[in-house]
């Protein structure tokens, strides 16, 4: 009797392949998923996500804990719910087109009597404190965590979109091209299937 011939077992190099290629697809398609929320997130100044809203850091002045490049994600919040400690994003003044990301160092609730709470700041990298006070109202929220140089990638989709599609183009061609190499290195290597045995009975003379 013969034995169905479920055919060679792919090649080690070749599974792994297929594993690394879907894990990079799965992966590249959740980071532009995400930084098309980012942007659509922060396309005015007054819109959030989720009640969060994100930005890039652009200057040293929070080096080591936020550098240039990352993304810090930073939570809505009011006033009260601050304290000495925090992270905190404001607008520095009305005139700013860019927000600042700082420490507070005091925390002056009722200001001069004006029932105002007001924030002292200062960048950790600085040598000194901020000269002005932050105002409640200047405030965006608390920073709660971040993404480091996250903020290289969506400045790229934004400036350099037209990219995306060669690149899109040239990697799906290279995974192409690997898996019709694994694939015949893999036929390649495999034994020849052995011929089916064929029984006979003995002939009684």
């Amino acid at each position: 009797m013969s034995k169905t011939n479920k055919g060679p077992p792919a090649k080690k190099g070749y599974v792994v392949f297929i594993v690394i290629r879907k894990i990079f697809v799965y992966l590249f398609c959740v980071s532009i998923v995400i930084a098309s929320f980012l942007f659509a997130a922060n396309s005015t100044p007054n819109k959030s996500l989720f009640g969060y809203r994100y930005y890039t850091v652009i200057s040293p002045s929070m080096t080591p804990a936020y550098r240039v490049g990352d993304v810090v994600f930073v939570k809505i919040e009011s006033a009260d719910k601050i304290n000495v400690g925090d992270v905190i994003t404001f607008d520095p003044s009305s005139n700013s087109s860019a927000y600042l990301t700082h420490r507070v160092i005091e925390k002056l609730p009722d200001y001069q009597g004006t029932g105002v709470t007001c924030f002292h700041t200062k960048g950790d990298a600085n040598d000194s404190a901020d000269s002005f006070l932050v105002d409640e109202d200047r405030v965006i929220g608390t920073v709660k965590f971040k993404i480091p140089k996250l903020g290289y990638l969506i400045r790229f989709v934004r400036l350099r979109w037209y990219f995306l599609l060669p690149i899109v183009l040239l990697l799906w061609a290279s995974f192409r091209l690997m898996r019709v190499y694994f694939s015949y290195q893999s036929t390649d290597d495999t034994d020849p299937a052995p011929s089916e045995s064929q029984e006979s009975t003995p002939n009684n003379s």
